[in-house]
């Protein structure tokens, strides 16, 4: 349904309010208001269990009765509607007595020791003075401990059903029940299943529902008290949930999700658990020196012992001296061109935009990147080019105003959960899903069409629907003609995709491809989001230009409900991306090559600047190899590990003449460094994220770095003044400033404002603008106005399966871990889910190959090989295999290709050629250890 304008919702709001009386109080109710949330409204307290704002409201508990005036029984509250003239008394004594019998009755179930402090029953039961129950207590239930991160107490289980709803309902994961009749009833997981067995993915949606401790925190963490509790943000993906660190004696007890903008309260298991990395016996807490003649090798060694074999510990002075002044002789001695730094898309906007300054001002050259080169540089790519802005045109949520939404080359159940729930939820509210990909993910069982397509096919099928809708007359031509250029050029171009054609091609139909497209161009309002499996090709910006073509002929952007949305991988890619963290594009992504440009950010930072647009990440690493690069400096990226063939990647960061790490672990690519400077990690550090959305929000320290780690933007500051340069900003909030004043998009957004609201969606140009979550509705940031069509044309991939290598390698993400795993495999939940390296190869290959699930398999291709568990996935493609590449012991990216697309250069990480072998040597055990999950419920015992 497309949304209400604001006097439409005004008309509707003013016919909809309900007059009754409540406790003698003429009250007027807002539209759809029950009379539990009027109550709430007007500061009248009525006991309530099964209710939960953001559920449906259920009524099994009957806690909320009240008396309605001339009804002859009492009327849950909490899914009642008042009516005009409705007369309610809620602490009448016929309702209070209903309201105490029903606590009294449930209480006697509950265990003599709680699961939690937040028991809601005893809170309900202190407030109307119910005493110890008169009544006999239920057969004792044995708890479930299966799971690593919930405790099952059914012992404590009222059978609210707010956790079956929440699961259900809110996240949609579809795993807790309510089973069997009357006193047999229960809550089960599956078809019974232990929690640890079940289909659970751990997102404790149930655990922040459960009202009475019956679905807890593993361990009894939820009996712990916290000294504080600080408002931030998830650390993880691009989604930018907010949440609530609970923090005691500086360690973070548990997190609690919190009502921001994009997640409402709700998390995904990495965000919920993923958070005692922090406090990992391997955190970084002094500054290390590379000990004289120990050479430099790309074989990843963690013994600690082994560690302080290839370092020693340093002062600050040492480290920082040694770390700046040889950067610093190779640039004066080899020229500026020589140096290069990779930034991070972990850090916060003021540390990305520093670092740039630092690589622009103190390098002297554009040689500086980060890992968008590696997740969506094709995509910001193409709609530089098409549309003029690399972000995107309409936030997440917009899926729930959407007729039809198309999601190709992305699983957000694994990579953006807590999207993927507002996805199923727009499903369920009537969206038709359009789900497209090489691999069957979990939202496929969700959508109206799931268009499984060979890989490596992804412009064949998009050419193939845009014929479709030039020959039948589909396009928007008011759209077309009043705001864009070359659809002419692009109308010839599709001639040739008709869907006969390119079914055998593509794997798809041409009966469906017609209908697809038919469906996409004739709704009222068509969303596209995609992710890596677009972007990660050698032809990832013509896929990128084929969905902005999608939607500028049929003219489905600037409303909402439209749109493009590249979903961004990490907590602040995008951010990053704006704050000039690029090789090619000064803050706000304005060209390093453009004279107007320089001469702007001369005159901000008093210097001069070069004009060469500058080497991206694989660039980087070819120029070291033909000595153009000699020293580097690396903050919060891994590429030892996330570059593609990471063997010549490790090679060439071991030649350098000086490389300068800056991280919270002993990171693989830490392991190359010459200087080791320890950093500060996510919860220890304030500052700006941006998400997906284009919303600014703000993440607070709630933890002090460990010994002598110190926080990034300080560090960075010193290596700045160790090139020569006169920093001295006092606060994160003066660099935030300085950001406002580079970067005219948010230029309206102040620091308090931040503080105030916790998020804000650019542009906002001006203080006291609200900001615009739909952005394009009226033109495009282009010199014309105009949004441009790009013609595609069919380009395969660099390297195809052949009788030597016959399969085809899939990188990506999984659910528990994230990017190359050097904090969620530190965290102890997550790292006791998933602990061990598997590659994912369809039932029937597996057969084929003779090994069982759980059995060894060995992948080679012309550049590497690795050694995993077998893990049997019916939704990867035959002829297919995929394996995340969080894991060191099983680094993926030691087979990929580097293989770049022309224009984003971007590696082909979704496709390379391997060939697969049973058996083989099982990879070494992780150091980093699940077991630490015990370890860290000691350290915050009660």
């Amino acid at each position: 349904m497309n949304a209400l304008t604001r006097n439409e919702r005004a008309l509707l709001d003013t016919a909809t309010r309900v007059n009754f009386t409540l406790n003698g109080q003429a009250v007027t109710a807002q539209n759809g208001e029950t009379l539990l949330q009027a109550a709430q409204r007007e500061g009248v307290e009525i006991p309530h269990l099964c209710y939960k704002d953001g559920l449906e409201p259920a009524g099994n508990c009957r806690a909320c009765v009240v008396e309605v005036a001339g009804e002859r029984v009492l009327a849950p509250s909490c899914c009642r509607h008042p009516v005009e003239g409705m007369v309610v008394t809620t602490n009448s004594e016929r309702a209070e007595k209903a309201q105490r019998l029903v606590l009294e009755l449930l209480q006697s179930d509950m265990p003599e020791a709680a699961h939690t402090r937040h028991n809601e029953l005893d809170q309900w039961s202190a407030k109307l003075n119910v005493g110890k129950p008169r009544f006999a207590p239920r057969a004792a239930v044995a708890p479930d401990l299966s799971h690593p991160a919930i405790a099952v107490n059914l012992d404590a289980c009222i059978q609210c059903t707010r956790c079956l709803r929440a699961c259900r309902d809110e996240q949609v994961n579809d795993v807790i029940g309510l089973a069997f009749r009357g006193s047999e009833a229960a809550i089960v997981f599956d078809m019974q299943d232990p929690m640890g067995a079940s289909t659970c993915v751990a997102c404790g949606e149930c655990v922040q529902a459960c009202p009475t401790g019956a679905l807890m925190p593993a361990r009894d963490v939820a009996m712990n008290v916290p000294d504080k509790q600080v408002e931030s943000v998830c650390p993880y993906c691009g989604v930018g949930c907010q949440l609530t660190y609970n923090v005691k004696d500086n360690k973070i007890l548990y997190v609690e999700g919190r009502d921001g903008p994009a997640n409402h309260a709700r998390l995904c298991v990495k965000g919920r658990y993923g958070f005692d990395y922090a406090q990992h016996p391997q955190r970084l807490t002094k500054p290390l020196i590379r000990r004289e003649g120990v050479p430099k090798h790309g074989d990843f060694v963690m013994d600690p012992d082994h560690v302080m074999d290839v370092f020693r510990e340093a002062t600050w002075d040492e480290a920082l001296a040694l770390a700046a002044g040889k950067l610093r002789d190779i640039r004066d001695t080899h020229g500026k061109k020589a140096l290069a730094g990779f930034g991070s898309a972990k850090g916060s906007n003021e540390e990305a935009y520093l670092f740039q300054k630092l690589v622009r001002t103190g390098f002297g050259s554009n040689n500086v990147d980060h890992c968008t080169r590696l997740c969506h540089a094709s995509s910001v790519a193409a709609l530089l080019e098409g549309i003029g802005s690399g972000a995107v045109s309409n936030p997440v949520m917009d899926v729930g105003q959407a007729e039809v939404a198309i999601i190709i080359g992305a699983n957000p159940s694994v990579n953006h959960p807590v999207a993927a729930s507002w996805i199923k939820n727009a499903v369920k509210n009537g969206t038709k899903l359009i789900v497209a990909d090489p691999r069957r993910s979990d939202l496929a069982r969700h959508a109206h069409r799931f268009l499984q397509f060979k890989p490596d096919t992804d412009v064949a099928m998009l050419n193939a629907m845009m014929n479709v809708i030039v020959t039948e007359g589909l396009v928007d031509e008011g759209f077309i003609a009043d705001r864009t250029t070359g659809y002419e050029e692009l109308k010839r171009n599709v001639e040739q995709f008709t869907p006969e054609a390119m079914a055998p091609i593509c794997g798809i139909d041409a009966e469906t491809l017609r209908y697809v497209a038919r469906l996409y161009a004739t709704s009222k309002a068509s969303i596209i989001l995609w992710g890596m499996g677009v972007s990660q090709h050698i032809h990832g910006t013509d896929n990128v230009r084929c969905l902005i073509a999608l939607s500028l002929m049929t003219g489905q952007i600037g409303r909402p409900g439209t749109g493009l949305h590249p979903l961004r991988g990490q907590n602040n890619v995008q951010g990053a991306s704006d704050a000039g963290l690029i090789p090619m594009m000064y803050p706000d992504y304005g060209r390093v090559d453009d004279p107007a440009n320089q001469a702007r950010f001369e005159a901000l930072w008093n210097t001069k600047l070069d004009s060469t647009p500058g080497l991206t990440v694989v660039e980087i690493i070819h120029a070291i190899d033909r000595g153009e690069i000699r020293g580097m400096y690396i903050m919060g990226e891994n590429p030892a590990m996330s570059d593609p063939d990471a063997e010549h990647a490790r090679e060439a960061l071991a030649a350098l003449d000086h490389l300068v790490v800056q991280d919270i672990f002993l990171t693989e690519t830490a392991y190359l460094a010459d200087v080791i400077l320890p950093a500060s990690a996510f919860p220890e550090k304030t500052g700006t994220f941006t998400n997906t959305d284009r919303a600014v929000q703000l993440g607070r320290q709630a933890l002090d770095p460990p010994g002598d780690a110190r926080q990034d933007l300080w560090i960075i500051q010193q290596m700045a003044r160790g090139m020569g340069l006169n920093w001295n900003y006092g606060d994160v909030s003066e660099v935030f400033d300085e950001m406002r004043r580079a970067m005219p998009s948010i230029a309206g957004i102040t620091w308090e404002r931040l503080q105030r609201e916790h998020a804000v969606v650019y542009p906002c140009r001006e203080e006291g603008d609200a900001g615009e979550p739909v952005i394009f509705v009226e033109d495009f940031p282009t010199k014309t106005g105009k949004a441009r069509f790009v013609p595609a044309d069919i380009i395969p991939a660099a390297e195809q399966p052949d009788a030597e290598y016959p399969v085809i390698l899939i990188t990506g993400r999984q659910l528990e871990h994230w990017h190359t795993g050097s904090m969620t495999r530190r965290a102890g939940v997550l790292d006791a889910i998933e602990p061990d390296p598997t590659v994912l190869v369809h039932p029937l290959d597996l057969a084929e190959l003779g090994v069982e699930p759980g059995g060894l398999v060995t992948l080679e291709s012309r550049r590497g090989t690795v050694t995993l568990y077998a893990r049997a996935d019916a939704g990867t493609p035959r002829g297919a295999v995929f394996v995340p590449f969080c894991y060191y012991e099983a680094a993926i990216n030691k087979l990929t290709n580097a293989a770049l697309d022309p224009f984003g250069k971007i590696p082909e990480f979704k496709f390379c050629a391997i060939r697969m072998r049973a058996g083989g040597e099982a990879p070494e055990q992780s150091s980093y250890g699940g077991g630490q999950i015990l370890g860290l419920a000691a350290a915050i015992a009660p």
